[in-house]
C-alpha cells in the first residue's frame, strides 16, 4: 500500500459548513419537542463566548448534551439518522469539491472539530471523510450521555494533541508529511495552523483574519449556497 505523503486537516463548523453544528442540532430537538425554546438563546449565549473567548467548553458540553441524559440509545442513534438526512442538502459544493480534491490526491484527510464526536460524525459521513478527531462525550454503563466530556476535549491548542496522538497511532508525526494543510475560520485555531505547512483561513474571524493576512496565508470565502 502506497502510505500517503500529503496530509489535510479540516475544521467543521463555519469552515467545512456555513454554520454552527450545535446550534442546528438545538433547533432539531426544538423540533422534536425535546427542548424548549429557551435552548436556542442558552446555545447563542455559548456561541457568544466563544467569540470573545471566555467559552468554558466544559459548561456548553452540559448544557447541550445533559438534556440528553435519559434518552435510549436507539432513539438517540434514529434522531441521528434524520438529522444527517436534513444536512445533507446544506453542504456547500465549494466545501465538497475541495475534501474531493485531497481525496482525489491521496492525501491522509480528517475533520479536526471540537464539536462532541457523535454530531460531527454524521457530517464526517456527507462529506466522506474517513478520520474525525472530535470532543468526546462520556457516557453511563447502560450507553446513556452524561452531559461530560470524555477525555480532553479537541478544542484550541488540544487539536494538536490530538492529532499527534491520531497520527502516532498510524505510525506518523505531522513532520512526515511533504506538505500538511489545516482549514479553519477560527483564531482559536491558530496552534493547530501554526504546526501545518499550509494554514489556510476559511471565512476567517476577525482576528484570524488579520493574522492571515499578515502572514500571507491563503484566505478563502466559499459560497454558502449548497
Amino acid at each position: 500500500m502506497i502510505e500517503p505523503m500529503q496530509l489535510a486537516l479540516f475544521d467543521l463548523d463555519h469552515t467545512l459548513i456555513p454554520f454552527d453544528t450545535g446550534m442546528a442540532w438545538t433547533d432539531f430537538l426544538i423540533g422534536q419537542g425535546v427542548l424548549d425554546d429557551t435552548a436556542r438563546q442558552t446555545y447563542l449565549d455559548h456561541c457568544h463566548q466563544y467569540v470573545a473567548g471566555t467559552l468554558d467548553l466544559h459548561a456548553m458540553h452540559r448544557s447541550s448534551v445533559g438534556p440528553l441524559r435519559h434518552v435510549p440509545p436507539p432513539r438517540l442513534a434514529g434522531w441521528l439518522d434524520t438529522f444527517r438526512d436534513q444536512l445533507q442538502t446544506r453542504l456547500p459544493a465549494a466545501t465538497r469539491a475541495l475534501v474531493a480534491s485531497h481525496h482525489q490526491r491521496g492525501d491522509l484527510c480528517a475533520i479536526v472539530t471540537a464539536t462532541p464526536r457523535f454530531l460531527a460524525r454524521p457530517l464526517a459521513e456527507l462529506f466522506g471523510v474517513p478520520h474525525l478527531l472530535a470532543t468526546g462525550s462520556a457516557t453511563d454503563a447502560a450507553g446513556h450521555l452524561t452531559g461530560e466530556i470524555d477525555g480532553p476535549p479537541c478544542f484550541r491548542a488540544h487539536k494538536i494533541e490530538h492529532v499527534q496522538r491520531w497520527l502516532d497511532g498510524l505510525g506518523h508525526g505531522l513532520a512526515s508529511f511533504e506538505r500538511s494543510w489545516f482549514y479553519s475560520d477560527s483564531a482559536s485555531d491558530l496552534p493547530l495552523l501554526q504546526a501545518v505547512s499550509h494554514p489556510v483561513a476559511v471565512r476567517p474571524d476577525a482576528r484570524l483574519r488579520a493574522h492571515a493576512l499578515a502572514h500571507g496565508w491563503p484566505v478563502l470565502e466559499p459560497a454558502p449556497d449548497a
